[in-house]
């Protein structure tokens, strides 16, 4: 097994990636977070792939971490990603693999689950299950949201005068609350030297754009139907799922979903204290009889 991950760039350079495992060992495919990177997953894959001798790749999705921003005049559509997720699959050459998505991510591994099934052979979801959405009676306001956001300027990239105020404005602002200890991979990688000295984020500011279009609810819960891989969702106990409306509507809406929750917050895959119990949840739901055994190749 590899200690420290492999950086990886995929799809012409447009993707970077990190890989924990050796090469030729069966490969799952890690999906981040809105505003996160494959450092999202620097804590969770080396348990993963000591336990079951696996190759873990994290994607950087684009825009974030070491991977291209798109370019001038495209949106950050979350359906978009689901490319980044075929040609990852097409340049590793596999013609299915699990999927392993935390939040945003989770949402891109369902799109793809639900279009592409034949790709998919299982899907592993930490703190997210489908996608955000817009109700059919708001969907002019939320065209008019985006629209005039795209339209103004872009901030640039915040910079500070160093990596541990970096940091600090993370676990400041957030949008989900989290800790120092947990942010600092995170924060890591997304962080490059600006020309005055100071650090700057790479993320693209374009991602803070408001969408121009989601799923309704219905068309998001008609998606998850459609899923007809074994699904593991791992909530934590103070994440962003719950009780809430929508998250029942859509753990009821996929078929074979397995639930468990566990301590810890939105990124409980992350967290010092809480990603051992997340790593054995996924162990213990693999050891299942029903495991696939497939062989991957290339389509």
């Amino acid at each position: 097994m590899r200690d420290e991950p492999q950086s990886l760039t995929l799809a012409g350079g447009r993707l970077a990636a990190l890989a924990w495992g050796e090469p030729e060992a069966p490969t799952w495919l890690a999906l981040h977070g809105w505003l996160d990177n494959a450092a999202s997953f620097s804590r969770l894959a080396p348990r993963l792939v000591a336990a079951r001798h696996i190759r873990l790749v994290a994607l950087d999705l684009p825009g974030h971490g070491l991977s291209a921003p798109r370019p001038e005049g495209t949106d950050y559509a979350l359906w978009d990603n689901c490319h980044a997720v075929l040609d990852a699959l097409d340049e590793l050459g596999l013609a299915a693999a699990p999927l392993l998505g935390h939040s945003m991510g989770a949402g891109v591994a369902c799109l793809v689950a639900a279009a592409v099934p034949e790709r998919v052979e299982r899907l592993m979801l930490i703190d997210g299950i489908g996608s955000l959405t817009t109700p059919a009676e708001e969907v002019a306001q939320q065209l008019r949201k985006g629209l005039l956001g795209h339209r103004r300027a872009s901030s640039p990239s915040p910079r500070y005068p160093d990596a541990a105020t970096a940091l600090a404005a993370r676990v400041a602002g957030g949008v989900t609350p989290i800790d120092a200890a947990t942010a600092e991979p995170l924060v890591a990688r997304n962080l490059e030297p600006a020309a005055d000295g100071r650090v700057r984020l790479r993320t693209d500011g374009r991602l803070l754009r408001p969408s121009l279009v989601r799923l309704s609810p219905e068309q998001s819960r008609a998606m998850l139907k459609a899923i007809e891989a074994p699904t593991l969702l791992v909530e934590g106990e103070a994440g962003i799922l719950g009780r809430r409306a929508h998250a029942e509507q859509a753990r009821q809406a996929l078929r074979g979903l397995e639930r468990r929750v566990l301590p810890g917050g939105h990124h409980l895959h992350l967290e010092p204290d809480a990603v051992a119990a997340v790593a054995e949840a996924i162990l213990a739901w693999w050891a299942t009889p029903d495991e696939s055994q497939r062989v991957q190749e290339a389509p």
